[in-house]
């Protein structure tokens, strides 16, 4: 048995660090575990343009614990009106690694999202001539459709095409959940990539609904069945460099989450790459968690792989908080009152 590990240290492809009052503390969680994180732009207002990016980029710096390094990666909001201007001065811009491509109205603050994929096909010819990368929440919103098939029918009705029609734009599918989504990403190039989460990793739909629901498991793209997380496990197993680490840590106010209508969102940056341990170890697989975590994602971004390392030591511990105080807003974290096997040391 492995009671020990160490690891060249890793980076998060998708992580939400919110603004306010939540920044101190999700950086703080964040750049504990990570030395890079690409920074989603869902804010309120989103970050549509580079210099609300400059200044969002700005915040987090800010934010950053004494001693600890820590980049943030910041993408751009895509909406109907970006324009092929914008994505030519973002695909020279140092801060700016990516383009995040919502639906409207698929997630959390998703409002100001694409309508149609047709309105940014020049704006995507563009990305495809500059190299920068789409990020893209692929799920359906038509309300005759199963939340347990958006993701599945926007691969068949949107991501396929739009890949025969950009066949040299890189693309990364964000926290894929389903066993079709495995299926795309493995049969397709080696520009298209994927990031998978801890949680969707460790847990499916019955961890969420049976014996009540949970509503710190809720999130979007929902947990789903046993087939998904199987096939999900299988395909980190495999080493494939096409899967790479994305947390999708997603903190809300507790009162949010704890509510008649709970916001979709879980907090994992505190223990994220515990969990991730956990996650592998569970399948057999803790020779395959450092690629995942710490190599995968480095080379499909072309960025230099880190040098420095962490320890993760097999050790069962409790997060010391039942929640987290956000400048008095309590913000409750995966796993809160639970036993995680694996600490970073």
């Amino acid at each position: 048995m492995i009671h020990q590990i160490t690891l060249t240290q890793a980076d998060d492809w998708h992580v939400h660090l919110r603004d306010g009052a939540m920044l101190p503390l999700t950086v703080a969680h964040s750049a504990r575990q990570f030395a890079r994180a690409i920074i989603m732009p869902n804010l309120k207002p989103p970050v549509t343009r580079i210099e609300q990016a400059h200044a969002y980029y700005q915040r987090i710096i800010a934010s950053i614990p004494d001693g600890i390094r820590f980049e943030p990666l910041m993408t751009l909001y895509l909406t109907d009106n970006t324009t092929v201007q914008t994505i030519e001065q973002a695909s020279l811009d140092p801060y700016i690694y990516a383009i995040k491509l919502y639906p409207a109205g698929a997630t959390t603050h998703s409002d100001a999202g694409i309508s149609r994929l047709e309105n940014t096909y020049p704006v995507l010819e563009k990305m495809q001539q500059t190299g920068l990368p789409l990020l893209i929440h692929g799920e359906v919103t038509d309300p005759d459709i199963d939340i347990f098939d958006r993701e599945k029918v926007f691969i068949e009705r949107h991501l396929i095409p739009l890949q025969q029609r950009f066949p040299e734009l890189k693309i990364v599918l964000e926290h894929i959940t389903t066993q079709e989504a495995v299926q795309y990403i493995e049969e397709a190039d080696a520009r298209i990539g994927a990031t998978i989460t801890a949680h969707h990793l460790l847990f499916n739909r019955n961890d969420m609904l049976v014996g009540g629901i949970h509503p710190h498991y809720y999130c979007l793209p929902v947990l789903k069945r046993n087939k998904h997380q199987q096939a999900l496990q299988a395909a980190v197993a495999s080493g494939s460099h096409k899967f790479f680490a994305g947390t999708d840590s997603a903190p809300h106010a507790r009162a949010n989450k704890q509510s008649v209508c709970g916001c979709a969102g879980i907090y994992s940056a505190p223990c994220a790459m515990e969990l991730y341990a956990q996650a592998f170890e569970q399948i057999n697989a803790l020779d395959k968690l450092e690629g995942f975590c710490a190599f995968h994602g480095a080379d499909f971004y072309q960025l230099p792989r880190n040098t420095q390392t962490i320890t993760l030591k097999k050790q069962s511990w409790q997060q010391v908080e039942e929640f987290y105080d956000a400048d008095k807003t309590p913000v409750v974290p995966i796993f809160a009152g639970q036993p995680i096997h694996w600490k970073q040391i």
